[in-house]
C-alpha cells in the first residue's frame, strides 16, 4: 500500500497519528486470534508429547505382558577366571560342578627347520612347475598351482586367496643377519575336526617328507574343548565342543571357556533372576508417573493472574489419566494371592503418582513368584494387568476413534481455521487502514483549501480598512 502522508495544520492535529490509533484498535481482535492460535499450537505439542509418554508406558506394559517376561534367569560362577556364564530365557535354576579338562585350539603346523630358506622372495620350485594340495578336516583338497620362479611369498599369497579356512604365514626362525624362513599352517577354526592335512608338495619345501629331512613340525595340535560335569568322584558326564564357547550342553546357559581346571572343578549356578523382574516392575510406575506428573505440571490455574494451564479444562487429559489409573489400579480376574498392584507395594500419593514399597515387592516376588506373574501377565486364557494397560493404551491412540488422537486431530483443525480467520481478518484491517489514510488525505487537503481561502479574505480585509 503506497504511503500517504499528513501535513498536519496549525492547530497542531496529525491525522497520522489519529490513523495509527485506529488501526491499532482495529488490530486488536486479530492479536487475540494470534494468542489463540499459539496457544492452541501449544496445547497440540503437549498432547502430542502425552501420547508419547501413554507409548512409553504401553512399551512398559509389554515387557511384562507375557509369561515369558517372567521367566529370566541369570548366572555365576565362582572362578571367573576359568569360564564366564551367560543365561538365557529358556534356562531352569540349578547349581553344576564343571570341570575344564581342555581348551578348544586351532591346528598349527609349520615346514621343517631343514627345508627353510633364506629369503621370502627364494624360489622354491625346483622345476618348471609344481603343485601345493592341502584340506582341512575332511573338506575338499584345495590346489595351488606355482610356476618355474615361485617363491615362498607366492605360495603363502595364493593360499591365502583360497579362503579355504587356513592362514599361511612366514615366520623368521634365524636373526636378522641371517634370516631363516619357514612357512606356517594356521587353521582359522578351533576343534579337531578342522585338522589340516597335506595331500601334495611339489614344492622344495617338502611338506610330505619325500627327502627325508622335510615334512612339518606341530605348533598347535587340533583340539576340541573338553568339560566335564558333575561330581568327580561318581560318573561325571563328559562333553566335547570344537568351540571354547559351550552353548548347546546344559539349556539356558552358555559357556565361555578360558582356562583349564586341572583335576578341581568351579560351581556354576543358574537361578530366577529376580532383580531383573522387580525392574520391570518399578520402571512400570515410573512410566506411570511420567504421564500424571506431566499432565499435572499442565492443570495448574494461576490465581492472581487468573490464568489456567496449558490442560486447563482439557477433558482429554482428564481422561488420560482417567483411564491409566482405573486400569492400573483393578483387580485382576482369575489372580489368587495377588489381584491388585497395591498387594505388591504400589502406591497412589496425593499428587496422583505412584510409589512402590521395594521391601513389599521383593517380599512377594520372594515368597510367591508364580503369583506376582500372574497378575501381570496372561496365564493361558486369563488376561493379566499388563495386557489391560496395552489395550487401554491402545484405545486411547486408537487412530479412528481414541480420545488423544480426536482430540489432537480437534486441534489441528482448530490451529487452521483459526489461521484462516487471522488471514481474513489482516487482510480486512489492511483494506481498513489504506480507506482511512484515503480519506484522512482528503480530509486534511480540504483543511489546507480552507485555511488558505480563510488567510485570503483575511488579507483583503484588511487592505479594505486601510
Amino acid at each position: 500500500m503506497p504511503t500517504i502522508s499528513f501535513g498536519g495544520l496549525g492547530n497542531g492535529l496529525d491525522f497520522g497519528q489519529v490513523v495509527d490509533q485506529l488501526v491499532k484498535v482495529a488490530q486488536l481482535p486479530v492479536d487475540r486470534l494470534t494468542k489463540k492460535k499459539t496457544d492452541l499450537n501449544t496445547k497440540l505439542t503437549d498432547l502430542t508429547t502425552v501420547s508419547t509418554k501413554v507409548a512409553a508406558f504401553q512399551s512398559a506394559a509389554e515387557a511384562l505382558r507375557l509369561s515369558t517376561s517372567f521367566d529370566k534367569t541369570t548366572a555365576s560362577v565362582t572362578d571367573s577366571t576359568v569360564l564366564s556364564v551367560s543365561a538365557s530365557s529358556s534356562g531352569t535354576s540349578g547349581t553344576y560342578s564343571i570341570r575344564v579338562v581342555q581348551l578348544a585350539q586351532s591346528h598349527q603346523i609349520v615346514s621343517k627347520a631343514a627345508k627353510a630358506v633364506s629369503s621370502e622372495t627364494a624360489d622354491i620350485v625346483g622345476g618348471g612347475s609344481a603343485t601345493f594340495t592341502f584340506k582341512v578336516g575332511t573338506g575338499a583338497d584345495q590346489t595351488v598351482n606355482l610356476g618355474s620362479t615361485a617363491t615362498l611369498t607366492d605360495l603363502r599369497d595364493h593360499i591365502n586367496d583360497l579362503g579355504a579356512g587356513v592362514t599361511a604365514s612366514l615366520i623368521n626362525t634365524g636373526t636378522e643377519v641371517a634370516p631363516s624362513y619357514r612357512l606356517a599352517l594356521s587353521s582359522n577354526n578351533t576343534g579337531s575336526d578342522h585338522a589340516i592335512t597335506i595331500v601334495a608338495d611339489g614344492t622344495d619345501l617338502d611338506l610330505l617328507d619325500g627327502s627325508g629331512t622335510g615334512g612339518i613340525d606341530t605348533l598347535s595340535a587340533a583340539q576340541n574343548a573338553e568339560i566335564q560335569i558333575g561330581d568327580q568322584g561318581l560318573n561325571p558326564l563328559t562333553i566335547q565342543r570344537s568351540s571354547n564357547t559351550i552353548s548347546d550342553a546344559i539349556p539356558g546357559l552358555s559357556l565361555a571357556l578360558t582356562k583349564t581346571t586341572g583335576t578341581e572343578t568351579v560351581q556354576v549356578s543358574l537361578s530366577q533372576d529376580v532383580n531383573a523382574v522387580k525392574t520391570n516392575i518399578k520402571a512400570l510406575a515410573t512410566a506411570y508417573n511420567e504421564v500424571v506428573k506431566f499432565i499435572n505440571e499442565r492443570t495448574t490455574y494461576d490465581v492472581t493472574t487468573k490464568q489456567g494451564g496449558v490442560f486447563f479444562n482439557e477433558s482429554s487429559a482428564r481422561t488420560v489419566i482417567a483411564q491409566l489409573r482405573t486400569a492400573l489400579s483393578s483387580s485382576v480376574s482369575g489372580a489368587t494371592t495377588y489381584s491388585s498392584v497395591g498387594q505388591i507395594g504400589f502406591k497412589t500419593e496425593r499428587d496422583g503418582t505412584l510409589t512402590v514399597d521395594d521391601g513389599q515387592l521383593t517380599t512377594a516376588l520372594s515368597t510367591d513368584y508364580s503369583a506376582v506373574k500372574a497378575l501381570f501377565s496372561n496365564q493361558g486364557a486369563a488376561t493379566g494387568l499388563a495386557q489391560s494397560l496395552v489395550s487401554v493404551v491402545d484405545a486411547l491412540n486408537d487412530v479412528a476413534g481414541g480420545a488423544l488422537t480426536l482430540r489432537k486431530n480437534g486441534v489441528t483443525s482448530e490451529i487452521a481455521r483459526v489461521g484462516n480467520d487471522i488471514a481474513r481478518q489482516e487482510d480486512a484491517l489492511s483494506r481498513y487502514e489504506e480507506r482511512l489514510r484515503r480519506q484522512f488525505a482528503a480530509l486534511d487537503g480540504l483543511l489546507r483549501q480552507l485555511q488558505g481561502q480563510s488567510s485570503f479574505l483575511q488579507s483583503q480585509s484588511s487592505s479594505n480598512q486601510n
